[in-house]
């Protein structure tokens, strides 16, 4: 899967965070580390923008970025590697995705240590990033939630690594018998592997927000969560899921460094997760296949 595309979406105004904009810092920074030939931006608007009675914050900015990124997608060979940016990033690319392939064939891997399954009345932020999987669901104001042959069915989708739901989540979660495979779980990556196949899926777009992780493995993100994933069980997990499934796409998303010395810190981990996404799917992939140039 050498010649896989990757698409930068530097956007912030999905997040709830103060510091959201240093979204943008991390996403430069993995963005060098990417093939040049095959990377490409979408341009994110300087404005926060408005949420014009939608009750998502920055709304307006927030579609213009979805409507920009299904364009670019559009452009791009299969599959994209999508870097974010804030979750909210995801929307057009698992769209595209779904959107590509015969109905139901594609799962949706959620690596993320939250929900991000509030729509707008459940979320207490209204921080759109906390509400994407919802959107994707169908769940949402026009503009962002999904339809038709691009909106993601509660069957194709499956947590893994969450840890911290909402009480609105866990309900939603319980009554919608979505899929879910903790951190310990993932200690075997077959888990992941068998919790797909249960879909039903032939191919699979895999999610990850870096919060995923376990706090002690990566300093750059704005929601640490405790009790996380090792760097390691990630990777092997996301081989394994390339090993048997079709990749139709992946996102990694919410890397907010301090400063540039701390993205450097932070940027082995990050290259061997997308080395995971695009390199060699052996359990011990050769030296130098990271995905950088």
């Amino acid at each position: 899967m050498s010649g896989a595309s990757f698409l930068v979406v530097p956007q912030w105004q999905g997040s709830g965070s103060s510091r959201a904009m240093r979204l943008i810092d991390g996403a430069d920074a993995i963005r060098g580390d990417l093939p040049g030939a095959r990377t490409h931006q979408v341009p994110v608007p300087a404005a926060a923008g408005e949420s014009l009675g939608s009750g998502v914050n920055r709304f307006s900015s927030l579609a213009a970025v979805r409507e920009a990124t299904e364009a670019e997608l559009a452009l791009l060979e299969a599959p994209v590697v999508t870097v974010g940016g804030d979750c909210g990033a995801e929307l057009a690319p698992v769209q595209h995705a779904l959107a590509a392939h015969p109905p139901g064939s594609v799962a949706v891997v959620w690596f993320d240590a939250h929900g991000d399954l509030n729509d707008v009345d459940s979320s207490p932020s209204g921080a759109f990033h906390g509400m994407v999987l919802r959107a994707l669901l169908g769940d949402g104001p026009d503009g962002l939630a999904s339809a038709g042959e691009s909106r993601l069915a509660p069957a194709q989708l499956v947590l893994a690594g969450v840890r911290a739901l909402d009480d609105g989540e866990s309900a939603f979660v319980e009554q919608n018998g979505i899929r879910v495979v903790s951190p310990g779980e993932l200690d075997d990556p077959e888990a992941i592997v068998n919790a797909v196949a249960a879909t039903g899926a032939t191919a699979v777009y895999v999610h990850i927000d870096l919060d995923v992780l376990d706090p002690s493995a990566i300093d750059g993100i704005g929601y640490p969560e405790p009790f996380g994933v090792l760097p390691e069980r990630l990777t092997e997990a996301i081989r394994a899921l390339r090993r048997r499934f079709e990749l139709a796409g992946a996102g990694l998303m919410e890397f907010a460094p301090e400063n540039p010395d701390a993205a450097a810190h932070d940027l082995p981990v990050i290259l061997r997760i997308l080395g995971a996404l695009t390199g060699p799917t052996a359990s011990q992939a050769p030296a130098g296949s990271d995905g950088a140039r």
